[in-house]
C-alpha cells in the first residue's frame, strides 16, 4: 500500500542538471561533512531522523532555511554569526552542490546542508533535536499559473506545521515579489493562532483584496537578508519585496 507522504502534493518539481566540475570537486571531496547523510526515498520522503548535535559537532542555537537555493543568504548569514549553526534545505541537487563549494569558498563551519522534501521532514527532526529559534522561507516558487497555486508551500497547513517547531519566542522570516503570494502568506499566518505578527496592519498595499478582512502587515526589510537573485531578478522586473516576521506566541 502507498504511503499517503507519495501522493501529497509538493510544491517543488524534481529537476537535476549537469554540475559544473567545480561544485563537483567540492562535494566529492567536502560533501560528507556538510550534507546530512540521511536515508530519504525517492520522493525525497526523509526515512530517517539525523542527529543534528552530531552534525554539527556541537549544540547551539540553530536557524532552518527552506529553500536554500545555492546558499548565498544561509552562507552570508553563517560567515556573519558564527555561533550560530544553520540547517538548509534544498531539494535540488545541483543546488545542493553549489552550496557545498560555496560554504568551502566562504570558509564557514556551521552550516549543514539537507536534501529532502522539508514538509514531512521537519516535524520528523524537530522532535528529537533542538527547536530551531528561527525558520526562513524567501522566495519561495510563486507557482504563478492559476492551475498550479495549488502547489504553493505556504498555507495555513504549512503555518501550522512551522508554529508546531518553533520554540515559544521563536521567530519565522518570509519574503516575496509577488503581491498575490504575500497576501495569501500573510491570511495563512493569521489563520494560525499560534502566531503573533507586530506589524499587523502595517504597510498594506492599495490593491489588496483583504479577503479576510485583513490589510497590511508586512514587516520592514529584515536587515540580516540579504540581496539574493531571486530578489535581483524580481526588482528588474519591477515587482514589490514584501517581508513578513512573525513570532511564536
Amino acid at each position: 500500500m502507498t504511503e499517503p507522504h507519495h501522493r501529497r502534493i509538493t510544491s517543488f518539481t524534481r529537476r537535476s542538471g549537469r554540475l559544473p566540475e567545480r561544485n563537483q570537486r567540492a562535494l566529492d571531496k567536502y560533501g560528507e561533512r556538510y550534507v546530512i547523510d540521511a536515508q530519504v526515498d525517492p520522493g525525497l520522503f526523509l526515512t530517517e531522523v539525523p542527529d543534528l548535535e552530531k552534525a554539527f559537532e556541537r549544540d547551539a542555537p540553530l536557524i532552518v532555511e527552506i529553500g536554500a537555493g545555492a546558499a548565498d543568504q544561509v552562507v552570508a548569514h553563517a560567515k556573519a554569526h558564527p555561533e550560530i549553526n544553520h540547517l538548509a534545505f534544498e531539494v535540488w541537487w545541483p543546488g545542493v552542490a553549489a552550496s557545498v563549494a560555496r560554504i568551502v569558498r566562504e570558509e564557514v563551519d556551521n552550516v549543514r546542508m539537507i536534501c529532502a522534501d522539508a514538509v514531512p521532514a521537519l516535524p520528523m527532526i524537530f522532535g528529537p533535536n533542538r527547536k530551531p529559534d528561527e525558520v526562513w522561507t524567501f522566495f519561495p516558487d510563486p507557482w504563478q499559473k492559476a492551475r498550479h497555486r495549488k502547489r504553493r508551500l505556504v498555507t495555513p497547513e504549512f503555518a501550522t506545521l512551522i508554529a508546531s517547531i518553533l520554540p515559544e519566542g521563536g521567530t519565522w522570516r518570509l519574503a516575496t515579489d509577488w503581491d498575490d503570494y504575500a497576501w495569501q502568506m500573510r491570511d495563512a499566518i493569521a489563520a494560525v493562532p499560534e502566531f503573533h505578527n507586530p506589524h499587523a496592519a502595517m504597510r498594506a498595499d492599495e490593491d489588496d483584496p483583504g479577503e479576510l478582512g485583513i490589510t497590511g502587515g508586512f514587516a520592514p526589510r529584515w536587515e540580516g537578508r540579504i540581496q539574493t537573485r531571486f530578489e535581483t531578478r524580481g526588482l528588474n522586473e519591477e515587482r514589490k519585496i514584501h517581508d513578513l516576521e512573525v513570532i511564536r506566541a
